[in-house]
């Protein structure tokens, strides 16, 4: 008890923040104070800890080794004091919470108009910062405490993370009906012999297609690789590539009236979209209402 004595408990949600956000700018931001107020504490928290907490390292702020190990004891004992004061609850129509969500371009389409319009509906005061990452990137993140929940696709995912599926999706394949025979449809060798075009974050992944081919022991022709899926329907029409997309992003192509359709000659897995947070954010009430706002916007979409 000693050591509680001789530091400002204000000053550990501020430590809090400046861990999550790694910018004194973005902290001031999140916690409604002012920037001078916000580096004062940080200088009495380096004072405290003899610590720098926050090294300036290639033009950017990152957390010393000390301040990593701070990071998660530091959360789980803010959320027993909140507990222990009874401040449990979240009232979504007086928060002023900043909620950090990662989505693909696939799911900012399909998802956030709705969780942006049932967001300003219920919770005008709610901010949403929406970035795009990989999914190693997203569990990194969530790990780290820069992410309160991710969507997408995890097959895999590390020790401390939890997912909830949202809605199910399988993949069909889009083509220009000039580059496809009257059946409208290939068989697996004509399939193969295309080119095709992958979404994907990085050019090298090795996403659920490819692991089925892999599988098979074959491999595709990947001729144009990219991370934009609504850029890549318009890059189908008048070529002979073929898309393999979520049958989703495939729908509306009354702007494409040449693009077709048609089920991948090959056995590829129903999916489940789903949402992913870190076990320190599980029983929060905030993220809580979150993740159920997320579900709720995800039902027949």
């Amino acid at each position: 008890m000693e050591e509680l004595r001789r530091i400002d408990l204000n000053l550990l949600l501020t430590l809090h923040a400046l861990l999550l956000e790694r910018h004194v700018t973005r902290a001031s931001v999140r916690l409604h104070k002012s920037q001078p107020a916000v580096s004062h504490a940080l200088a009495q928290l380096r004072a405290h800890f003899d610590d720098q907490l926050l090294i300036r390292r290639d033009g950017k702020m990152v957390l010393s080794a000390r301040a990593q190990g701070l990071l998660a004891p530091l959360e789980q004992a803010l959320r027993h004091l909140n507990d222990l004061i009874g401040a449990s609850d979240f009232d979504p129509g007086k928060s002023q919470a900043r909620f950090r969500l990662s989505l693909s371009d696939y799911a900012t389409r399909r998802i956030l108009p709705r969780l942006v319009r049932h967001v300003r509906s219920v919770a005008p005061g709610v901010d949403l910062a929406v970035s795009q990452a990989s999914r190693e990137s997203m569990m990194a993140q969530l790990a780290d405490g820069e992410l309160d929940v991710a969507l997408g696709i995890f097959p895999e995912y590390p020790e401390g993370i939890h997912v909830q599926g949202l809605f199910p999706e399988h993949f069909v394949s889009l083509a220009d009906e000039k580059a496809l025979p009257e059946c409208g449809r290939l068989t697996l060798e004509e399939w193969l012999e295309r080119p095709h075009v992958m979404l994907a974050l990085r050019p090298d992944a090795n996403d659920e297609i490819e692991r089925v081919l892999a599988s098979m022991g074959l491999r595709r022709r990947i001729a144009v690789a990219l991370p934009h899926w609504s850029a890549a329907i318009e890059l189908i029409a008048g070529t002979d590539l073929i898309l393999t997309v979520a049958s989703w992003a495939a729908r509306g192509l009354d702007n494409y009236p040449t693009l077709r359709t048609f089920d991948a000659p090959l056995d590829l897995p129903v999916l489940s979209y789903q949402q992913a947070w870190h076990t320190r954010k599980d029983a929060d009430p905030a993220n809580r209402w979150i993740r159920q706002a997320i579900l709720d916007c995800s039902k027949d979409t």
